[in-house]
C-alpha cells in the first residue's frame, strides 16, 4: 500500500469537504499502482509521485462535483487520457454511467484493462475522435454531462463536447487560469453550438493550492447538424 497517496487523499478530502470510504481508497490505490506500472512502458502521465497524483489527478477530477448532481447521469469524458476526470468520477460516485473517449488506442486499452481490474460496471472506454463521435447518432445529444480536461482552447473544446450533450444537459470544461482570457473569445462559438455559459468558478486544489478554473456551459438549444466539423478542423480553425 502506498501510504503517501492515501494520506494525501485523506488530507485533501478533509480540506475540500469530501469523504472517501475504505473501498474507494483501495480502488484509488489500485488505480495508482496500475497507472505507474503501465506508465513505465507508455507515456500516460508525467505526474508520477503519489502525493502529486493524489492531488493533481484524483482530487482535481473530483472538483467536477462542484457542479454535477450525484445521480445516475450519463457522462462522457472527451480526451480522457489515463482516465482523468472520468474514471475518477466513477470511483467517487459509482451510479454514474460513463463513457471515456480517447483518440489513442494504447490509452483506451489501458482504460479498459483498468475497468476490468477494478471490476467496474456501467463504464466503457472507446477509441474515437470527438469530431466523429459528435456526428454519430448513438452518441450525439445523448449525454447529461460532458466533461473534459483537455489542453486545447475553449472554443475547440466546446465544438468537441457540446454536440454530445442533450438539451438541458451541461458541459464542464476543466482548465487552467489562462482560460479566463479565452472565455470572451469563445462565447460566440458556444452560442453557435447551442450552449450558454452558466458559471465560471475559480478554485484552489487542496494541499498544493494550485489554481484551476471550472466552466459550466448549459446546452440550451440543439447543435446545428454541421457541427462538429470534420476531423482536425475545430483545432485548426476554432469557431468565433
Amino acid at each position: 500500500m502506498n501510504g503517501l497517496l492515501l494520506e494525501t487523499l485523506k488530507t485533501g478530502a478533509l480540506e475540500a469537504g469530501l469523504e472517501f470510504t475504505p473501498h474507494q481508497l483501495n480502488q484509488f490505490q489500485e488505480y495508482y499502482q496500475y497507472l505507474i506500472t503501465v506508465n513505465r512502458q507508455m507515456n500516460l502521465t508525467a505526474i508520477v509521485k503519489p502525493e502529486e497524483v493524489a492531488v493533481k489527478h484524483f482530487l482535481d477530477a473530483i472538483t467536477c462535483f462542484n457542479f454535477m448532481e450525484l445521480n445516475k447521469s450519463k457522462v462522457i469524458d472527451i480526451g480522457s487520457g489515463a482516465g482523468f476526470p472520468g474514471m475518477v468520477l466513477k470511483l467517487y460516485h459509482s451510479d454514474l454511467v460513463i463513457t471515456l473517449v480517447d483518440s489513442l488506442q494504447k490509452r483506451v486499452k489501458f482504460l479498459n484493462e483498468l475497468i476490468t481490474k477494478l471490476n467496474l460496471k456501467d463504464i466503457q472506454a472507446i477509441h474515437e475522435r470527438a469530431e466523429v463521435l459528435g456526428q454519430n447518432d448513438q452518441h450525439r445529444e445523448k449525454y447529461d454531462w460532458a466533461v473534459s480536461r483537455a489542453v486545447t482552447n475553449l472554443a475547440t473544446l466546446a465544438e468537441y463536447c457540446l454536440p454530445l450533450v442533450k438539451i438541458g444537459g451541461s458541459f464542464i470544461a476543466m482548465k487552467g487560469l489562462k482560460t479566463l482570457t479565452e472565455i470572451n473569445q469563445a462565447e460566440g462559438a458556444i452560442e453557435k453550438l447551442g450552449g450558454k455559459i452558466e458559471t465560471i468558478k475559480q478554485i484552489r486544489l487542496p494541499v498544493t493550492k494550485d489554481e484551476r478554473v471550472l466552466i459550466k456551459i448549459n446546452k440550451v438549444t440543439s447543435t446545428p447538424a454541421k457541427y462538429p466539423r470534420r476531423t482536425g478542423i475545430p483545432e485548426k480553425k476554432p469557431l468565433i
